[in-house]
């Protein structure tokens, strides 16, 4: 019997204790639940929850720990702890398990417990399993994707209307809940480049920080945009995207030109999609719901489904001998609509497109990775930018 402490009653927590509730062959069940709010008004009667971390974590009966919280700093004391007192941990913050990843590594290896995470990547895409079981020894040369549902929602709404308003779409998504009311984690990439980590570890072996992610959001998006990518028949998506080139590793989180025939222009709303390259698999591409208490807590059901097996994270790829090394000297070819001034800061290897249009001016050219990473656009909240 796994009896199970949960940390967070919230959308995906809520979720949760409802899909266990509807999967009776799991032999398993919520003792307790940690909620911080005493006043609020929940579905469970008060005697399911406690307001103290430690009636879970000193709890001798509980062998598993489940993390939903949104707080990467408590979640990440709160996991050190339950894997130091002998619990099999399944989290879904992301942000926690890109920012501390080589200590999360030690404490598994410390304390000899579980750690997994399914949920924190790609909704109910089980992308984590297949990197570390299907394709651990397959070539893979690039892993790309949508990774966020909040910004594909944004965009596929931006993209049926090219008169819509960025600002009037988000406040949409906001409404239905598919954005935050602070949604910077979002619009501004971070969450895509948190995910961004997480892939690159277990795709490639390559252990990065957020920060060396290429990261640019879509809040400076308009209408101009959205029309020049069309007339180049593509639509614009927020991309995941780590790959190899000579062993060197480039990862980034960008707004991207995504031709009409590729499938990953396709995917809409809030649903999330990835692509694996591998040299004997060839390509695959995975899609699922990004969103939503369900899917969400699909991935984390089947990260406690997994403990009853004994299964836990392998690492294979950061064990090996040839693991790449990050690298932005890589070209690329970039579309960047600005004034005059920001786009002659741009040191461009070449320049195929200078299109001049009464308040607007576009550049579709070559640069690297680097130079573009930190040109004086890259950081202006007046430019946007996208890979093409």
């Amino acid at each position: 019997m796994l009896t199970i402490g949960l940390f967070g009653f919230g959308c995906v927590g809520q979720g949760l204790w409802d899909v266990i509730h509807r999967t009776h062959g799991l032999r398993s069940r919520i003792a307790r639940i940690f909620v911080k709010d005493k006043h609020k008004a929940r579905p469970l009667p008060q005697s399911a929850f406690t307001f103290e971390r430690h009636d879970i974590l000193n709890d001798g009966s509980i062998n598993v720990v489940v993390e939903l919280i949104d707080d990467a700093e408590a979640a990440f004391e709160i996991v050190s702890a339950a894997m130091r007192n002998g619990k099999a941990v399944v989290t879904a913050n992301k942000k926690m398990v890109a920012t501390r990843f080589r200590e999360l590594l030690e404490l598994q290896r410390e304390s000899q417990q579980p750690l997994l995470y399914e949920a924190s990547t790609g909704g109910s895409i089980p992308i984590i399993r297949n990197l570390e079981e299907y394709y651990d020894n397959d070539l893979l040369s690039g892993v790309e994707g949508i990774v966020n549902g909040t910004t594909n929602y944004i965009l596929s709404k931006l993209s049926v209307n090219n008169e819509a308003n960025y600002y009037d779409v988000l406040h949409d998504a906001q409404r239905l809940g598919f954005a935050e009311s602070d949604p910077t984690l979002d619009v501004d990439a971070w969450d895509a480049a948190y995910k961004t980590v997480v892939i690159s570890a277990h795709a490639f072996g390559a252990v990065i920080h957020p920060d060396d992610v290429v990261r640019r959001g879509i809040a400076t998006i308009t209408p101009f945009d959205v029309a020049v990518a069309r007339s180049h028949g593509c639509d614009i998506k927020l991309l995941s995207r780590t790959s190899l080139h000579n062993n060197k590793l480039i990862a980034w989180a960008l707004p991207t030109f995504v031709p009409h025939t590729d499938m990953l222009a396709h995917i809409e709303n809030e649903t999330n999609a990835i692509r694996l390259h591998g040299a004997f698999s060839d390509d695959q591409l995975l899609i699922g719901k990004g969103a939503g208490a369900h899917p969400t807590a699909s991935a984390v059901l089947s990260d406690i489904a997994a403990l009853k097996y004994g299964y836990r994270y392998e690492y294979k790829k950061l064990f090996q001998n040839d693991i790449p090394q990050f690298n932005t000297d890589i070209s690329t070819r970039v579309y960047i609509r600005g004034d005059e001034s920001h786009l002659k800061s741009i040191d461009f290897i070449d320049v195929e497109i200078d299109h001049k249009a009464n308040n607007n001016r576009y550049l579709i050219g070559r640069t690297s990775m680097r130079a573009l990473a930190e040109s004086e656009p890259f950081i202006s909240s007046e430019c946007f930018i996208a890979i093409v």
